[in-house]
């Protein structure tokens, strides 16, 4: 399943995110920090999403109250709920 989330209050727009057995298969962020969000892609490819979702959760960039990682997590949430 891929689905695309709209990220809030980072400099990525939006994540891809391609999910099959709530495995990560594939996660692509369009904008932001390029060598951070393709290391953070690289890191999950593979993992359960709900391990994504417990390492990544409430990290916080700069004071901006979420991040990149902390995006993904709550894509992962909606996608895992909607499930």
């Amino acid at each position: 399943m891929k689905t695309v989330y709209k990220t809030k209050g980072t400099c990525s727009r939006s994540i891809e995110i391609e999910l099959e057995d709530g495995i990560v298969k594939n996660v692509v962020f369009n904008g932001g920090c390029n060598g951070n969000t393709q290391g953070i892609s690289s890191l999950v490819r593979g993992m359960k999403a709900e391990d994504v979702i417990e390492r990544c959760k409430n990290i916080n960039c700069n004071g901006k109250g979420t991040s990149c990682p902390d995006q993904l997590a709550k894509a992962l949430e909606e996608i895992l709920e909607k499930q």
